[in-house]
């Protein structure tokens, strides 16, 4: 699993930065109309929030690629130079044919756990990447199961969908860390003036970090939904069976330790599985194999 780590990693930090950037022009430079005598003026900071928030998500978005280029170490595949790449490319390209997309770029990457991912912009604009790993333990028939699977998301603007739902997301939480931090500032800190004190803009950055890291699980959430779509395209492109089959045979990469960098581990098809309820699943970017092989099993063979 590697493609939303990345993302909401990114997305944090370009919150923060976003954030102190926020502060400065409503403050500073009085724009924004965010503080006035009366305090914070909710209208204005509802507006600024959407905006900021969406902006951050989608720069996000935008970076994702070569962010994701640069932590796993993708060597993308410009000329074919043995079999293996050129059955990749395509392979690639049948099914980016038979779902309506541009042709994405092809890369792999050095891991031994069997792993892949598909991230980029637009689904005319993409990268699906497959680990060493991925190409030495499993099949052919795998290995094309687990590529649909990874144009599924692509075909299915999974990751602009995702863009969308983090910005509003993104929105919420700067609104209301300001809220906290003008509570803060005003309430504890006994500040009386009309501009807002130290404390304010400490507390923002704090609580758009920390409750940004807790809005995460919604984004994970629809992260364990898209999983499915993903699957059942996978099914659709490569057959129900190889895509069982596929899934099974990530069961061992379970029992090793998870060599995936932390910021790329929602980006992936493989993730560590475990079951019932607890904080931890919340914040889990994959359904539990067993659910997602559950599911592939109900549709029609």
């Amino acid at each position: 699993m590697m493609r939303i780590g990345l993302f909401l990693l990114t997305n944090i930090a370009v919150l923060v930065v976003f954030s102190i950037v926020f502060g400065i022009l409503s403050s500073v430079f009085g724009l924004g109309g965010v503080h006035g005598s009366n305090g914070l003026n909710y209208a204005s900071l509802a507006v600024m929030s959407l905006v900021y928030g969406m902006v951050g998500s989608i720069i996000s978005l935008f970076l994702s690629k070569w962010m994701a280029k640069k932590s796993t170490g993708t060597v993308v595949i410009e000329t074919p130079r043995n079999g293996t790449e050129q059955w990749l490319v395509d392979t690639v390209a049948k099914q980016a044919k038979a779902v309506g997309i541009g042709m994405p770029e092809v890369g792999i990457f050095d891991n031994a756990q069997p792993n892949a991912f598909a991230t980029g912009w637009n689904k005319n604009s993409a990268l699906v990447a497959v680990s060493t790993g991925l190409l030495h333990t499993m099949t052919a028939e795998e290995v094309e199961a687990v590529l649909a699977h990874e144009i599924g998301h692509v075909a299915n603007g999974d990751m602009v969908t995702l863009a969308l739902i983090q910005g509003v997301v993104n929105a919420f939480v700067m609104f209301f860390a300001r809220i906290i931090g003008n509570f803060v500032d005003r309430a504890v800190f006994k500040n009386e003036s009309d501009s807002p004190g130290i404390a304010y803009f400490v507390t923002s950055i704090v609580m758009d970090i920390l409750l940004g890291i807790l809005a995460s699980a919604i984004v994970m959430w629809f992260s364990r939904l898209r999983e499915y779509r993903a699957d059942e395209m996978g099914a659709r492109l490569a057959g129900r069976d190889n895509m069982i089959a596929a899934l099974n045979a990530l069961r061992p990469a379970e029992a090793r330790p998870d060599q995936m960098p932390e910021s790329m581990k929602a980006f992936a098809i493989s993730s560590g599985q475990s079951t019932g309820f607890s904080i931890a699943n919340l914040f889990r970017s994959h359904p539990t194999l067993d659910d997602r092989i559950a599911s592939l099993q109900k549709l029609p063979n």
